[in-house]
């Protein structure tokens, strides 16, 4: 979180402030722009969906119009997100601060951000002149108009972290920052020398040590990314500086990462709708009555929910509202309930539509629908070593009080709930048989949510807040703006680290560990569990996928499987206190202090560890439906 401070001024009130207003317009335009992008990026291709499936008359250039406009997507949510401080950081120690120390590395946060958009933006203009020369098949426009979204966005960055200072960071403290950050710098510079003398050892300097340090003191991750490739290239290398932003264009326009923000615009959706809450409310007439009862619907509820939305945070944030208030009721303490949901969204990562699913298939290869096909068994098993916790915890609840639902009401559960209950299996049918691709088969889950919503307000008179329709399109915008931009210089970081020859020489470490598989997975699952608390999980995954899942295959591993156990691995890091960001995201959710949480959840974290080593030891879990 960041910390906000009031300038003081004998003319203006600070929100009044030309720089304000600025901010202002400058900001309300570019949601404009973001939320009506992902309204057309959905249209276009549904439209393509429809015109293929339905008609038998394909549009040649859907495919070429959305990738152009999703590059401006991404670059103007990644606005949308630096302008409300929404882009993911390690906030965990910056928190633990005091006031004043808060107050520097949000300073210093801003100072490194302003210096990696002024230090990328030539090069990104460069890049954007020289795409002028290519000219798209289909359309046949000059490239120039996808590749000037770079330049643009981070102009606007710029833009509107200058009109920051003085609003919500000091000036002295911004001049603080500034000096500390040119000091590494010219540091850095000095040591060029030295730093060639020692060869690939110099990785550690940058990508250790400079990237390590900027993501500890609560740095935007994608700009800590960022400023370490750049250094590296810039003062080690003779590499021209635009392939930085070409990696980026590359790592965050991939057509497959369109499902991105689709998927996290449904999941926003079924909230809206109220389909999570039918499904919730199902469940809880089902087995509500039982010991434990509520657990175990948080549980199936988080499952199905998942293979909707793909976004831990939509998933949670559309069944913890409905849950928690009768879980309370019934004495649960405050603490268990964001044990639990912790724990469920890290045991749900990798049930299909994933946003982890699709962008490790995105980075490394791995066949999409294998991948959400492989996903539903290992979220199955870990699902069930949580019940024998819920189960142990809450054998002797008392529940007199709770009467069970009788088989009427819960047949018209059933009925109201149904359309949503369809809905996973709809999606997952429609990649399956080839109706849409894994990129287009979030738009055929919008438009089944959108008909839920608008036949549920005559049917059940259930009145739907259309009005959250616009705000939804510009946070799907924000979120995915954020995790883009982070894939954008997380690619560049990996193809530096992949071009200094560091893959090919762990490789060969990998690959020499005694006890072959064996060894090599278990590796693999502590190295995740840390990733994935220290640079969360897309991160994790994007910087260390491309390398990992060749050394997987070369010692006999299957790439889905091992998929799979790394992705649940991450998912324990993430959630796990007192670093993982997603145990915070669930405590805000679920609006209970953080240290209320700590102590209930590592029964199920351990849990959680033996199902992912049930899931590491029997391939079959994984690979077994493919």
């Amino acid at each position: 979180m960041t910390t906000e401070f009031a300038v003081e001024t004998t003319e203006l009130p600070a929100s009044r402030s030309p720089a304000a207003l600025a901010e202002r317009a400058v900001g309300q335009a570019v949601e404009i722009a973001a939320g009506v992008l992902v309204a057309v990026e959905t249209a276009i291709l549904f439209g393509g969906v429809v015109s293929r499936y339905v008609f038998h008359r394909p549009f040649t250039w859907s495919d070429e119009l959305a990738s152009i406009l999703f590059l401006w997507l991404a670059m103007l949510g990644a606005v949308v997100a630096y302008r409300r401080v929404e882009h993911m950081r390690m906030s965990a120690l910056v928190n633990n601060a005091g006031p004043r120390r808060r107050a520097l590395a949000d300073a210093l946060a801003l100072a490194a951000g302003l210096a990696f958009l002024a230090l990328i933006m030539h090069p990104a203009l460069e890049y954007a002149i020289d795409e002028a020369m290519i000219v798209t098949p289909a359309l046949e426009v000059p490239n120039i108009w996808r590749a000037m979204a770079l330049p643009v966005g981070i102009a606007l960055m710029l833009l509107l972290g200058v009109l920051r200072i003085g609003r919500s960071v000091q000036p002295a403290d911004l001049a603080l920052a500034l000096a500390v950050v040119v000091a590494v710098a010219a540091g850095l510079w000095l040591l060029k020398p030295a730093l060639a003398a020692i060869g690939n050892y110099r990785l550690v300097v940058f990508f250790v040590l400079l990237v390590g340090a900027a993501v500890l003191t609560g740095i935007p991750i994608a700009f800590a990314f960022g400023l370490g490739t750049f250094a590296h290239l810039a003062l080690t290398t003779r590499t021209p500086l635009t392939v930085v932003v070409s990696r980026m264009d590359e790592g965050m326009s991939h057509i497959i990462l369109l499902s991105v923000p689709l998927f996290v615009f449904l999941g926003l959706l079924i909230e809206i709708t109220g389909m999570a809450r039918t499904m919730v409310g199902f469940l809880a007439s089902l087995i509500g009555h039982v010991r434990g009862g509520l657990h175990y619907v948080l549980l199936g509820a988080m499952y199905l929910v998942s293979g909707i939305s793909g976004s831990k945070a939509a998933d949670m944030a559309a069944v913890a509202p409905v849950l928690f208030p009768e879980m309370k009721a019934r004495g649960v303490k405050a603490g268990d309930l964001v044990a639990l949901l912790s724990a469920t969204g890290a045991q749900t990562e990798t049930i299909p539509p994933s946003l982890v699913l699709i962008t490790i298939g995105s980075v490394t290869g791995v066949s999409i629908a294998a991948l959400f096909t492989g996903g539903m068994l290992p979220g199955l098993v870990l699902a069930l070593t949580l019940c024998a916790v819920v189960w142990w915890r809450y054998r002797g609840e008392d529940l007199r009080h709770v009467r069970r639902a009788s088989a009427g009401q819960i047949g018209r559960a059933l009925v109201v709930a149904l359309p949503a209950l369809v809905l996973p299996f709809l999606i997952r049918a429609a990649v399956v048989e080839g109706v849409a691709t894994a990129t287009e088969v979030s738009t055929i889950g919008i438009a089944y949510s959108l008909a839920y919503g608008v036949i549920a307000g005559f049917v059940f008179r259930d009145r739907i807040e259309w009005r959250r329709l616009w705000p939804a399109l510009v946070d799907t915008a924000c979120l995915s703006g954020a995790i883009l931009l982070i894939i954008g210089t997380a690619t560049a970081m990996a193809w530096a680290l992949t071009q200094s020859g560091f893959s090919r020489q762990l490789a060969a470490a990998m690959t020499g560990l005694p006890g072959g598989a064996v060894t090599f997975m278990a590796v693999s699952i502590a190295a995740f569990v840390v990733l994935g608390s220290v640079l969360e999980g897309i991160p994790a995954i994007v910087l260390f996928g491309p390398l990992l899942f060749p050394i997987a295959r070369i010692v006999g591993i299957h790439e889905v499987h091992y998929a799979m156990v790394v992705i649940l691995s991450m998912g324990i890091g993430l959630f796990a206190p007192p670093f993982g960001v997603g145990y915070y995201a669930a405590c805000a959710i679920g609006r209970v202090d953080p240290s209320e949480g700590i102590r209930p959840i590592w029964p199920y974290l351990l849990a959680l560890l033996v199902g992912i080593v049930v899931v590491a030891a029997v391939p079959w879990i994984s690979v077994g439906f493919l």
